[in-house]
């Protein structure tokens, strides 16, 4: 049976038993979750345990951005991480998270989250990463699994952990997508009908740019064919960015001689909603 607890206190007096995975969410879960959730649950084995966090964080949304319209979906989201083998769901408010109002203290992200996402959405990360290490504090992990749709949320992850020398995993799984390639997301929602055919193209692009590094082209000519499907999309797709990037330290691959694996990553708002999206290629 899963437990629903909102308090620290609630979730210490959990058992602790085996090996702790836990996979931090803001709500309003679908099946990409749910895959965090299973692989979690493969990982800690019966004698574990899996704690899900559902906790829409207001550090990491800027101003102008859609805290308001986030989705709040607990019970929904309670039913799903069930049936995908969670043991706990952590669901604190605001104030519990933040006792007193916004911490005084904050990590920060430093240069890996200037650009791309960063640029965009100047704070984001430094917001993310503080609840992140929050989390990681209130749950005591010892694998925390992230989805690698958020390639750059990832990569700042595991460097925050390496720097910070947290005692914890961090284990990326795969994006999930619908059968016409669509990632999911909880954005998704907000599509309209003619929006949701048009943000294929996000998808198209990357594919275009994966099945060129197939054919053994190099890092310019991987971002050209990418960049030739957003062209074709038309004006239904405001891109943001398009970047083929080194994980390491999400700067942008300008040599073509590059070696290793690399991030195509791309955001664009179709209609109103903004997107993200990337495919990992090893050259």
């Amino acid at each position: 049976m899963t437990v629903l607890v909102h308090t620290k206190r609630e979730l210490e007096a959990q058992p602790k038993t085996g090996l702790r995975a836990v996979v931090m969410t803001m709500g309003a879960l679908h099946e990409g979750h749910a895959t965090l959730v299973r692989t979690a649950r493969e990982r800690a084995g019966a004698e574990g345990t899996v704690v899900v966090t559902v906790f829409v964080n207001p550090l990491q949304f800027g101003a102008g951005e859609d805290l308001d319209r986030y989705p709040r979906t607990l019970d929904a989201d309670l039913m799903l991480a069930a049936e995908a083998g969670a043991d706990v769901v952590f669901a604190p408010g605001v104030d519990e998270v933040y006792p007193g109002g916004e911490p005084q203290v904050r990590l920060s992200a430093g240069p890996m989250g200037t650009g791309y996402e960063g640029a965009s959405r100047p704070g984001h990360f430094d917001g993310m990463l503080t609840v992140v290490a929050k989390l990681l504090h209130l749950t005591a992990p010892d694998v925390a699994f992230f989805g690698e749709k958020d390639g750059q949320q990832l990569a700042l992850i595991r460097r925050m952990v390496a720097d910070l020398n947290f005692p914890v995993e961090i284990a990326g799984v795969p994006t999930v997508r619908e059968a016409d390639g669509l990632a999911l997301s909880s954005r998704n929602r907000f599509l309209t009908t003619g929006d949701r055919a048009g943000a294929l193209a996000l998808s198209r692009a990357l594919f275009a740019g994966r099945d060129a590094r197939a054919a053994g082209a190099a890092p310019s000519a991987v971002k050209k064919a990418a960049q030739t499907v957003l062209e074709a999309a038309g004006s239904g797709i405001a891109l943001d960015y398009l970047g083929l990037i080194d994980p390491s330290d999400f700067t942008g691959i300008d040599r073509e001689d590059f070696t290793g694996e690399a991030v195509l990553a791309v955001a664009a708002k179709v209609g109103a909603t903004r997107l993200i999206d990337n495919v990992r290629i090893r050259f």
